[in-house]
């Protein structure tokens, strides 16, 4: 299982990554297994010495007690205190920030693969989406004529 954020790599220059783990409650992994979570909008903000996903959507799990249960709600992410400190002045030396890619499992755990990024300008997607269409022309024009 395997839940991907596809509009970061659009919007973001992905500059490293990291995996961290995610403080979550039993229906709210029963659901991420089914694949009913969404990363739009969601980002990682650091306070203190700790990490927290925000804006990420998880879907109430069918079968559950879904009493008091926000979707959105803020989650913390499991790290370790020097990868947050090495994040933290990371993040206020330059314009980076925190996005999350993609969820994921890992054995019977669930991870969540956070991105450090850089925003895009307008020019740059431009840039970006004409290369990939130039590729893809080239990839049509020689396939199945290599030899």
């Amino acid at each position: 299982m395997k839940i991907i954020n596809r509009r970061v790599t659009h919007d973001y220059t992905i500059l490293d990554r990291f995996e961290a783990g995610v403080r979550l409650t039993g229906p709210e992994v029963k659901s991420l297994r089914g694949g009913h979570a969404k990363l739009d909008g969601a980002f990682v903000r650091v306070m203190g010495s700790e990490a927290y996903l925000v804006n990420a959507h998880i879907s109430p799990y069918p079968f559950a007690r879904i009493e008091n249960y926000d979707p959105k709600q803020t989650r913390k992410l499991l790290m370790h205190k020097k990868e947050i400190v090495s994040l933290k002045t990371k993040l206020a030396s330059a314009n980076l920030t925190l996005v999350p890619l993609s969820w994921y499992t890992k054995g019977s755990l669930v991870k969540l693969e956070v991105g450090l990024a850089r925003g895009k300008k307008q020019y740059e997607k431009r840039d970006a989406k004409k290369r990939e269409d130039q590729q893809r022309e080239l990839d049509q024009e020689f396939r199945g004529k290599v030899t």
